[in-house]
């Protein structure tokens, strides 16, 4: 369990625009949980404030001068594992930058809004306030850890399609997760082997996030990733991601699993697309010849929906809370008794692989 904290999160703000530091400063500091105890206009000078001023959280902009965001995070969190909020542009640009940045280490992001009117900076500021205080709750030293590994992990061969799936063979693989979902996804999915039953993924993201995020994952393991499509026929050896804009549900349609979008649905469980939204649907459609998996994340979305799918019969794992980036989402599953089964992060993707073809 994490310690309750008693003193305010002090932040420093990263961002070589001198009107987004004010604006960022004004709107974290009106939280009265945070402090920002300085700003700097690029990497040389928030290294130097780092070491004077020891900030609990940092927020940092992708595209700066001298060094951008991305290389800067490369170079101080094997040395200097500070918890990192990135600020990015929601374009597709900024979307595969933002992911190299969570790569490279850092815990989360907010986008800033493509049209800055009073509304859309509001709404910016109160997530990157909810967003730093959840970033101020990680384990350092599993931080490092955890980036250090990524750079240690080797490409995994790929392996021939097994003959013979196991008897009770799941039909469909549901995934969910947040706060530390990226890396986690990646380590997972680029252990599965071709021939999988379709995948379908919740991730907590934008929509413009959720295209760049289904092609980076695509570049990285066996499967073949894409962007879910509304009616679209779930295929073996294919993994679907959400769209950040829309609840992704999986219908059965003439003996067949399909994939669902509603853009209308308001958020559920906070978000949209939501977790529990999903696992919810898969519960339905699939029953026992399914399985479901929540990795890292901040709140409880997915705890409900997880359940749902064990008491349908569908075998459910959440991961451990030694490798969880944020132990909330799994940790609320365990709670409600929705997991037959808690993995480290290494072990999910050979434990779904045993689903499917009874041995390794």
């Amino acid at each position: 369990m994490n310690a309750v904290r008693t003193k305010r999160i002090r932040v420093l703000v990263v961002d070589d625009s001198a009107v987004v530091r004010a604006v960022l400063s004004r709107g974290l500091g009106a939280d009265p949980e945070i402090e920002v105890v300085g700003t700097a206009p690029d990497p040389y000078a928030a290294r130097d404030a780092l070491m004077e001023l020891r900030p609990d959280v940092m927020t940092l902009d992708v595209e700066m001068p001298k060094m951008d965001g991305v290389s800067f995070l490369r170079k101080l969190i094997p040395q200097w594992p500070i918890p990192t909020v990135m600020v990015s542009t929601l374009t597709v640009r900024g979307g595969t930058r933002t992911l190299e940045a969570l790569d490279a280490g850092a815990i989360d992001y907010v986008a800033k809004p493509t049209e800055p009117g009073q509304s859309d900076v509001a709404a910016m500021l109160e997530e990157l306030r909810g967003k730093v205080k959840s970033a101020a709750l990680t384990d350092v030293r599993r931080l490092r850890e955890q980036v250090m590994a990524r750079r240690a992990r080797r490409p995994q061969a790929v392996t021939p399609i097994p003959t013979g799936r196991a008897a009770d063979a799941p039909n469909v693989i549901a995934i969910g997760a947040s706060t530390g979902g990226v890396e986690a996804l990646e380590a997972v999915l680029s252990t599965l082997r071709p021939g999988m039953p379709p995948v379908v993924i919740t991730q907590h993201m934008p929509g413009t996030f959720t295209q760049v995020l289904a092609g980076w994952l695509d570049a990285r393991c066996p499967l073949s990733v894409r962007e879910a499509a509304h009616e679209a026929r779930l295929e073996d050896g294919a993994v679907y991601i959400a769209s950040g804009d829309a609840h992704l549900r999986v219908r059965r349609r003439g003996g067949e699993l399909r994939s669902s979008l509603d853009y209308e649905t308001a958020e559920v469980s906070g978000h949209r697309p939501s977790v529990d939204v999903l696992f919810g649907s898969v519960a339905q459609a699939a029953g026992k010849e399914a399985v479901g998996v929540l990795l890292t994340g901040m709140g409880r979305d997915g705890a409900e929906g997880l359940l749902k799918m064990r008491q349908a019969g569908a075998r459910t794992a959440a991961q451990d809370e030694a490798t969880s980036l944020i132990y909330g989402m799994p940790r609320a599953a365990v709670a409600l008794g929705a997991t037959a089964t808690t993995l480290p992060l290494d072990r999910v993707g050979e434990w779904l692989v045993r689903t499917v073809w009874g041995r390794g």
